[in-house]
């Protein structure tokens, strides 16, 4: 099955709320093995509808709606659906005692459009609504199968689990399962990424490969499909030693990791901790890790150094130093990681120093960065880097460097 998912709500539109709910299909369809190939979102229009259906009906032999089942006049959901497949809405008795009981159960007056929400289409089969009221409903007209479910994603999530997912089990020949794994890298530029492995991606079949850019990360989605999660495990496994192969140094994490996450459970791994000495990231760096759940076991704290003085007074830095090198230099990072490591008897010190911008400093433009990384009783490491973009995007980028120096550093060394 190739599908479309259709959301229909002008609030969707207007940005009002999320669609979570093309999210969740998405996710449950994968598992059956049945293509998502188009997402589509759809204001409360009969006439806008009633086109999205035509172009869907053209490329998906499964149309899955979500909303617009409700009571009131712009609900248009199920009567465009009549129309187009030339079918009566006829009243569901079940489901309208159970909407019944609801307004005698909550003692409410029970207004004459909410039978609305009981009507269903000719043939269809119905899918019961334990957490509101609008059943949901399933046909097949002409080869092509129309789900209607409703909107809120409470009542939503729960119909499709429990009926809509078995009444496509009963429609598909063959289940397959697709399966998907995120691989996560840093250091490294989509473009350089994808030219490292553009051979692998050129013959990609099963599993797929598909490359996606974050914010100064890339990731790679691998995409197997086969009737066994064994089967499709082993597709993954052999995708990603291709890739690994070819660009392993730059690979920090899978799916849902971060750099900030991998951190952590790096050093809870070797049981180690670490501090930070912050100028230009301004304590981000910590914000990140002590957001993370089990931080206070590896972070021992940090000092944000934003002026020369605070370098000098709290973290020692020579007067010196700061006057012939330069508070934006190597040698004060290289410090600046020493000296928070001892100041929090920490096993690892980091530094972040530079210029966020956008106006220069101390002769040096926005953008240059310097990280240091100070292992106990190993040499410290000193990053130089040259960043673009605004000045958020050189903060973020910065303490996402600072991440992936800390890990390199740990693997070398420990």
């Amino acid at each position: 099955m190739n599908a479309e998912i259709i959301a229909v709500g002008s609030e969707l539109l207007l940005g009002q709320i999320a669609n979570t709910n093309a999210q969740f299909l998405s996710q449950q369809l994968a598992e059956l093995g049945i293509n998502v190939y188009f997402h589509t979102v759809v204001g409360d229009n009969v006439q806008r509808l009633e086109q999205t259906v035509k172009i869907a009906q053209t490329r998906a032999d499964l149309i899955i709606f979500t909303g617009g089942l409700g009571p009131t006049k712009d609900d248009v959901t199920k009567e465009t659906i009549a129309r187009l497949l030339q079918r009566e809405l006829v009243m569901d008795e079940e489901a309208l005692r159970s909407i019944e009981a609801y307004y005698a159960r909550t003692k409410r007056t029970m207004t004459e459009n909410n039978k609305k929400q009981a009507l269903v289409l000719t043939g269809a089969e119905v899918l019961k609504n334990e957490y509101g009221m609008a059943p949901g409903m399933a046909l097949t007209v002409n080869d092509v199968t129309y789900m209607l479910l409703p909107g809120p994603p409470k009542e939503m999530m729960p119909m499709f689990i429990r009926y809509g997912r078995p009444f496509l089990l009963g429609k598909l020949q063959r289940h397959e399962r697709i399966e998907s794994r995120v691989l996560r890298f840093f250091g490294i530029g989509e473009s350089q990424l994808e030219t490292e492995i553009e051979d692998l991606i050129d013959r990609q079949s099963n599993p797929t490969i598909a490359p996606l850019a974050g914010d100064g990360e890339v990731t790679l989605r691998i995409t197997a499909k086969h009737a066994s999660a064994v089967e499709a495990k082993k597709l993954l496994d052999e995708a990603e030693q291709a890739i690994v192969r070819r660009v392993g140094q730059y690979l920090y994490g899978y799916n849902d990791d971060t750099l900030f996450s991998k951190v952590i459970e790096r050093l809870k791994k070797y049981g180690k901790t670490i501090a930070a000495a912050e100028s230009l990231t301004g304590g981000r760096f910590a914000a990140e890790l002590t957001a993370i759940p089990g931080a206070s076991q590896t972070v021992k704290g940090g000092v944000v150094c934003y002026t020369n003085e605070v370098k000098e007074r709290v973290l020692s830095i020579p007067a010196s130093v700061l006057k012939t090198d330069g508070a934006v230099s190597g040698q004060c990072a290289k410090l600046l990681a020493e000296h928070v490591r001892t100041l929090c008897q920490a096993d690892i010190g980091v530094s972040f120093t530079g210029v966020a911008g956008p106006d220069p400093l101390e002769g040096k433009p926005a953008g240059t960065v310097y990280i240091g990384v100070a292992v106990a009783g190993h040499e410290t490491e000193v990053h130089s880097l040259t960043l673009v973009g605004d000045r958020e995007t050189i903060r973020t980028r910065t303490i996402k460097y600072g991440c992936f120096a800390v890990l390199k550093r740990l693997t070398a060394v420990l």
